[in-house]
């Protein structure tokens, strides 16, 4: 039987916060409950989920590097390095992975900063303004790219 495919889903900093964390933004659904959530989306799609937060740009780009050799796609919600991070971006432009972009929020929406993303030149897709359930939307993107190239 052959491997599902693997997608990363990665979260980074402050996410790991979710739930506490400006409640009228962000909502009350904790980062473990959106995994649970991604967790059952990624069986009923036929996708092998590896769900990571950090707030460490460092590690969030030693995972993309990781991900050449063993995901079959992207999903990130890059929080605020989302608008700071260079090295980010050359990351994942470097997997040549299909790439979504993920916020809880819609960033178009809020201060001026928040507009310019920095993960955008390497996504495919952007989803946005969903709250939690942006990430099932987010994986099954994902799962209809990887069945296109498949």
């Amino acid at each position: 039987m052959a491997s599902l495919p693997r997608t990363l889903v990665l979260n980074g900093p402050n996410l790991n916060m979710l739930g506490e964390r400006e409640p009228e933004i962000y909502g009350r659904t904790t980062l473990a409950e959106i995994e649970n959530s991604c967790r059952e989306a990624a069986q009923r799609l036929g996708l092998a989920l590896d769900f990571r937060q950090s707030n460490s740009e460092s590690e969030l780009v030693g995972w993309i590097q990781e991900a050449r050799g063993s995901a079959a796609g992207i999903v990130i919600n890059a929080a605020a390095f989302t608008h700071t991070s260079l090295a980010i971006l050359d990351a994942l432009k470097l997997t040549g992975l299909p790439v979504i972009e993920l916020h809880l929020s819609n960033p178009l929406n809020r201060e001026s900063f928040r507009r310019r993303s920095f993960v955008t030149p390497a996504a495919r897709g952007l989803i946005c303004g969903f709250g939690p359930f942006g990430y099932v939307l987010a994986l099954e993107a994902m799962a209809h790219l990887l069945q296109d190239q498949g």
